[in-house]
């Protein structure tokens, strides 16, 4: 089956509007990979991978997401490559130390929902949903010799986060040098033409056209994507460290957590998250400065919008304003009713282990940091930072914790007291 496609420069425009990459190595070779399709009415494959480390897809992912979507409209076609075989092992890209690996059962739960996921961008028609286990399980350990001779160590060191802990003595596990090339495969079995990856992949996506070449396939072109800040202002956006905005949360989290984002990180997400044109973007930058407040409530909106619809953004914005704007906590039956409630066994527990249970911290440390910080607050009544005793006392009655200013969860003992308040 043969395409029509549009002229190149057409195309290269289309692909550098909206989120612009931050490079492309190069633009030259996409440029006459586009002129072959288009004489050949072929369209070209461009793919992008995901290791399924984590259940939820968040806006960081869908920075080039969008970009896979737009390869799409230009009639390209486009793989969604779940990498429940290299989520196995675990990608070193920034990473000072060994990560943990994750058990198969992990990595297969998180690719179910990456699937759920991704097509609330994507379109479900036009793309080819691919696990990298389909070639990497089966391959035997000739063919993994072979792929392991095409690079040497010395290579492999010029990576910045292996060479940074090299030289300080911290431990590289082969496993982690084994990582890069299994991912590099990925474009062989594919024979993918371009890569999208953010720009923190610069080293991976560069050793897959090596690899390409060692197979004699024609390198692919790489696309680097710029990497979203977290709502915490400073790490890049991780389900790990909460602070990411996941594409299926309901609007009010959704909108709430765009909410307490800093002011300083506002351009950055109309940049990157608005998906807005250029002319209309430039106007909601320029009014940044005028009122950030109402800046953050219109971007709030237009988020929202875009990955459930403007009613519900309306209906966010309106919950919001009346929760957090006027200081109205929820009441016992809507937490009830969102099922944002933990059972505990004892009248008196330990409020970290609780904050992590709700997963409104990620690990016990998190939550004592936002303790000290004065976010935590039961039954409207502030923790004391200063206290040094983090066990709270249940009485007969439920209590309502909130954390920061927008997550709410009800603590209970046992069922009579969720009955009384039904």
């Amino acid at each position: 089956m043969t395409h029509s496609f549009l002229p190149v420069p057409e195309q290269l425009e289309r692909l550098k509007e909206t989120v612009p990459p931050v490079e492309i190595v190069s633009e030259e070779e996409l440029a006459q990979k586009l002129e072959r399709s288009r004489a050949e009415g072929r369209p070209l494959r461009v793919k992008q991978g995901f290791d399924a480390t984590a259940p939820d897809l968040h806006l960081g992912h869908a920075v080039s997401l969008w970009k896979l979507r737009a390869f799409q409209e230009l009639g390209h076609a486009v793989i969604f490559l779940i990498g429940d075989f290299t989520g196995m092992v675990g990608d070193p890209s920034g990473k000072s130390k060994t990560r943990p690996r994750l058990a198969r059962e992990e990595v297969e739960a998180n690719a179910q929902t990456y699937r759920d996921q991704v097509f609330r961008i994507l379109d479900p028609e036009h793309t080819e949903l691919r696990f990298n286990s389909e070639w990497h399980g089966k391959r035997d350990i000739y063919q993994f010799l072979e792929l392991c001779s095409h690079y040497t160590v010395r290579r492999m060191l010029e990576r910045d986060d292996f060479w940074k802990r090299f030289q300080a003595e911290e431990s590289i596990s082969i496993l982690e040098f084994l990582y890069p090339l299994l991912q590099a495969y990925d474009s062989v079995a594919l024979k993918a033409d371009v890569e999208l990856g953010g720009a923190d992949q610069k080293f991976n996506l560069l050793l897959a056209r090596h690899i390409q070449r060692s197979y004699d396939q024609d390198p692919q072109v790489v696309f680097l994507m710029p990497l979203l800040r977290g709502t915490d202002g400073s790490e890049k956006m991780s389900k790990s460290l909460g602070n990411y905005v996941g594409v299926t949360d309901s609007p009010e989290d959704m909108y709430g957590k765009v909410m307490s984002i800093s002011d300083d990180l506002l351009e950055e997400y109309y940049r990157l998250c608005s998906m807005l044109p250029v002319s209309q973007l430039s106007d909601e930058i320029v009014g940044i400065a005028a009122n950030p407040y109402q800046a953050k409530h219109r971007l709030a909106k237009l988020i929202v919008t875009r990955y459930h619809n403007a009613q519900a953004a309306e209906a966010a914005a309106v919950g919001f304003i009346a929760r957090f704007h006027d200081h109205d906590w929820p009441t016992a039956s809507e937490l009830i009713a969102r099922g944002a409630v933990i059972k505990i066994d004892d009248d008196k527990t330990y409020l970290p282990h609780i904050m992590v249970q709700a997963q409104t911290a990620s690990s016990g440390s998190a939550a004592i940091r936002l303790i000290k910080s004065g976010s935590v607050s039961v039954n409207r009544e502030r923790i004391n930072p200063e206290i040094g005793n983090y066990d709270i006392l249940l009485g007969s009655e439920p209590s309502i914790i909130r954390v920061g200013k927008r997550q709410y969860f009800l603590v209970y003992r046992n069922e009579e007291q969720l009955k009384r308040l039904s």
